[in-house]
């Protein structure tokens, strides 16, 4: 089974922390180990796993990926937002992660993040959860 769940992002270019709504999935799954799969069907958004200690880390990792991927560089997709679509493919739209005793196999700093590039948007994220 897949659980969606459905996110409004408020900004542009934003990183939103979602691991409370993974690891809920998780723990309401009734299953006790495995491997939970996040996925993101949008070209212009992705996820992807980081720091969730310290709020500047979300900062940085927007401000240089700004930096290297310009909002306006003469791109040939005319839409106004090639920049979305090539740091998406950069990040990546999806991941895993194992699960056991039915809680997220994390760092002690890490969590997951949907990561907004052409917002804001009502966006979706899936979530499969696998038993072992």
């Amino acid at each position: 089974m897949i659980k969606e769940l459905s996110l409004r992002t408020s900004s542009r270019v934003e990183l939103v922390d979602i691991t409370d709504l993974v690891q809920e999935a998780v723990s309401k799954s009734g299953m006790k180990s495995g491997l939970c799969c996040v996925y993101v069907p949008h070209t212009t958004a992705g996820v992807t796993i980081n720091e969730n200690a310290d709020p500047s880390v979300r900062k940085d990792i927007i401000k240089e990926l700004n930096k290297a991927i310009p909002f306006e560089d003469n791109y040939s997709h005319t839409e106004g937002n090639a920049a979305a679509h090539i740091k998406a493919s950069l990040v990546g739209f999806s991941q895993n992660i194992f699960f056991e005793e039915k809680r997220l196999v994390l760092g002690t700093w890490q969590g997951i993040y949907f990561c907004e590039f052409d917002g804001p948007r009502h966006r979706k994220v899936y979530i499969k959860i696998i038993e072992d």
